[in-house]
């Protein structure tokens, strides 16, 4: 692509107003051109198969879908599909699973205008842009005490108070299986009880007030 044509992007986030200002700054930048924007995963697949961006900035909570569930299905669709994550969770398990899921980056919005706008053209130029402060987050985090996925949900239905048996049925699995994602999460967690769990879980970002 000729340098001299601006940098395509594409905007999903489920904040209007913060989303318009983004557009606003972005295309006040030279280079870079906002050529679509959306607030729900699905229609966000339907943009890009459209305008083809060369980087999307995806955030994780969106209207219907996650976004690292879009970003699983935009990139197995298109595997060539340059991603820059752009949210508001600092959480571990939501870093390592986007860049797992191919996200070529990962910044908080608390990001400065500059480092944004490096990251997306770092992101455009084939490498990978982490925030400072993603990773330092990184850094802190062992690997050998992340949740899965599954592990997450569970706890967010530990915290509601629900049984293994609820756990189960509400899952679709069987209260073993449900029970031993609670004992997974204990050990990870390295918590005595389900209370201390749902405690743990709200230090590490996974739970939300």
């Amino acid at each position: 692509m000729s340098a001299s044509l601006p940098i395509r992007l594409m905007l999903v986030d489920d904040h209007a107003v913060l989303r318009a200002g983004l557009a606003n700054l972005l295309n006040s930048e030279i280079g870079l051109n906002v050529v679509a924007e959306t607030d729900d995963g699905e229609t966000a697949l339907l943009l890009w198969r459209q305008h083809r961006p060369d980087v999307t900035l995806l955030d994780i909570s969106l209207t219907g879908r996650d976004g690292i569930e879009t970003l699983c299905l935009l990139r197995a669709e298109f595997p060539d599909a340059r991603v820059l994550m752009l949210t508001s969770s600092e959480a571990y398990e939501d870093i390592r699973h986007s860049l797992k899921a191919g996200a070529c980056g990962y910044v908080t919005k608390n990001v400065r205008r500059p480092e944004l706008v490096e990251a997306i053209r770092e992101v455009h130029a084939g490498g990978q842009a982490i925030g400072e402060h993603v990773a330092r987050l990184l850094a802190s985090e062992s690997p050998l005490r992340t949740l899965s996925r599954r592990e997450v949900e569970v706890l967010g239905l530990v915290r509601q108070g629900y049984t293994n048996a609820e756990v189960g049925d509400l899952l679709g699995v069987s209260e073993r299986t449900a029970k031993a994602h609670v004992a997974a999460l204990l050990v990870k967690l390295e918590a005595a009880d389900r209370t201390e769990a749902v405690a743990r879980g709200f230090e590490r970002g996974l739970l939300k007030a």
